[in-house]
């Protein structure tokens, strides 16, 4: 009888959308992922401080453009000066 051989459990990586049976060559995604995977937990509490931080500075910034293209909008005159009652009035209609 052969020895008792314990059987690692089968692990599918969930972002992967595939199993291991027929790998996709790894993503830009997934390299990033597993790489914070081998990182310790304060490292990887660190890091996704890090990421948040950039994600909220990337969002003011788009904010900030889509701003000074609505007065550049305004300028114009492509747009007018509208009341808030006005424009509940033209979303519910």
């Amino acid at each position: 009888m052969a020895p008792f051989v314990p059987i690692a459990p089968y692990r599918t990586k969930w972002y992967l959308g595939e199993t291991m049976k027929h790998p996709k060559p790894p993503s830009r995604f997934h390299v990033v992922v597993d790489a914070a995977d081998r990182l310790t937990l304060e490292e990887q509490e660190t890091l996704v401080a890090v990421l948040n931080r950039r994600l909220a500075d990337r969002r003011r910034a788009e904010l900030a453009a889509d701003i000074r293209e609505a007065q550049r909008e305004f300028e114009r005159g492509a747009l007018r000066p509208t009341t808030p009652d006005e424009i509940m009035k033209e979303i519910l209609s």
